[in-house]
């Protein structure tokens, strides 16, 4: 049951049209979206992390690393992924697995909450 909830949060990594464009202004980056929906959280993991490393804030990539980390059992770790994506200063519209676009904070709260959920 915690998985199917995490992978509803899952991104495609892709940072969605601002309000102010009249065309879609799409940009896509690997946030190793389908190692995670192929069960290879462990992969994606050592991924995510070396991506973060060179950038911390992205919050793509921290909400897939939080789902990672959930999906190996390690939620203290999914958890401040999670924090970090909410707290993070870059935000933008993301589209999530099942094509629903959403802001990047609220998707993180949303992972968070289902997470903390999850482990009651």
């Amino acid at each position: 049951m915690f998985a199917t909830a995490t992978l509803a949060f899952l991104m495609l990594a892709q940072a969605g049209p601002t309000a102010a464009t009249t065309t879609p202004d799409i940009e896509t980056r690997d946030v190793e979206y389908d190692a995670l929906v192929s069960g290879k959280a462990r992969t994606a993991i050592a991924q995510l992390e070396q991506a973060r490393a060179e950038n911390p804030s992205d919050p793509a990539l921290l909400i897939n690393l939080g789902a990672a980390y959930a999906a190996v059992g390690e939620y203290q770790l999914a958890q401040q992924a999670y924090r970090d994506a909410i707290n993070s200063e870059d935000r933008y519209e993301l589209e999530l697995a099942n094509g629903d676009w959403i802001d990047s904070r609220r998707a993180a709260r949303l992972a968070l909450s289902s997470l903390d959920s999850s482990a009651e």
